[in-house]
């Protein structure tokens, strides 16, 4: 006689029917080893590092860069910083480069080349937090561990209505995710979380008629998909301003500086500039007289715009073209034109790099209106 199944019973199964689904519909990636083949510890550790705040689709082409330059943890660890650094450009969030660096170099020293298998050992890496940590234990080494990242806390929290915003439902939803998961197969569970987030369970419009936690899901049972996670509303993000100074020699080459190893892109190359504060005027006299070096200095039409993660920021341009015989102020560089794309620029630097080469030469060589005072900058030697 066949019986009907009880709640409890559906509830046991959502881990069995999860993956399931994962193994007919699993995304290629190339950090992620073939079905029945080992995971590569350093493939996913690398990934999971890039993947920190930075989408899939982004990280890809980062990836295969780095794995195809440094293949083994010992030749990223034998690599410069500043090498890693100038790959890592565009990418953001740049501490993740100097701790990826810092970790190879610690795994390489002291574990010879091995990644320690359980989260404790992974958490004492430099750049490994919690998530990070269990990630690798999970996916490389198969250990059972609770795997949280956005696309996991959007699955959970509509599956059980967690009705506490973020970020105070963190801890519910990672006991409802410990819960969930199992002992056997955990990376590939945790996978088949992270690829149900993004692919079936999304933040809007999600496919729920796909889903293989359709069933037990009380969000689609209510109609509430999109009403989890519940979000804290977000207070509004300042805004900060400042002039970058884009100085061109007449031998072709551009100044740069190297920011200092910490704090907000740090490490970074930048053109140099003013500090970013709330209340800068880029029309104020005290700007130019910011400038690295004394020159012409010409304000670029438009501004560069960039969203950081705590603020906003309005840049403004200024251009001076000066003799071949300058010398760089103490801290800077002078860097050929064609090189300037290989430098370790961040983002913001890169939108400012675009926006020079945008204006027409006639532009570029035209003073502003009123004409620009010579800067009081000091020449260093070098």
């Amino acid at each position: 006689m066949v019986t009907s199944r009880t709640p409890r019973a559906r509830r046991a199964e959502p881990a069995a029917a999860l993956l399931a689904w994962y193994d007919r519909h699993r995304r290629v990636l190339p950090w992620r080893a073939p079905p029945g083949a080992r995971a590569d510890p350093y493939a996913v550790w690398l990934s999971e590092i890039m993947l920190q705040q930075t989408t899939v689709q982004a990280v890809k082409a980062y990836y295969e860069r780095f794995l195809a330059r440094w293949p083994r943890v010992e030749a990223l660890a034998e690599a410069p910083v500043e090498a890693v650094m100038k790959e890592w450009a565009g990418l953001g969030y740049y501490s993740r480069a100097r701790n990826l660096h810092a970790c190879a170099r610690k795994v390489a020293a002291e574990f010879g080349g091995r990644f320690p298998q359980d989260e404790a050992g992974l958490r004492a890496l430099p750049g490994v937090g919690p998530y990070t940590a269990a990630a690798i234990a999970a996916i490389a080494f198969d250990r059972r561990a609770v795997v949280v990242d956005g696309n996991v806390e959007r699955v959970v929290a509509r599956l059980h209505e967690i009705p506490t915003p973020l970020p105070q439902a963190k801890p519910a939803i990672r006991a409802q995710a410990d819960a969930l998961t199992p002992a056997a197969r955990a990376g590939d569970f945790a996978q088949a979380m992270m690829d149900l987030g993004a692919t079936i369970c999304t933040p809007r419009k999600p496919a729920c008629a796909l889903c293989p936690l359709a069933e037990g899901c009380g969000a689609r049972a209510h109609g509430t998909q999109e009403l989890f996670p519940v979000k804290a509303a977000k207070a509004a993000r300042p805004r900060r301003a400042g002039a970058l100074f884009h100085a061109r020699r007449a031998d072709g080459k551009t100044l740069l500086r190297t920011r200092p190893p910490k704090g907000l892109l740090g490490g970074m190359d930048e053109f140099p500039g003013t500090p970013w504060s709330a209340d800068f005027d880029p029309g104020a006299e005290a700007t130019l007289a910011l400038a690295p070096l004394p020159g012409a200095w010409r304000r670029l039409p438009g501004a560069v715009e960039h969203v950081f993660t705590h603020f906003a920021l309005t840049l403004t341009i200024f251009v001076a073209d000066l003799p071949a015989r300058a010398r760089a102020p103490a801290g800077c560089r002078w860097v050929a034109e064609a090189a300037l794309d290989g430098e370790a620029l961040p983002s913001v630097m890169r939108k400012a790099l675009a926006h020079v080469r945008a204006q027409p030469a006639h532009v570029r060589a035209q003073p502003a209106k009123g004409g620009a005072q010579p800067a009081k900058g000091r020449a260093g030697a070098g």
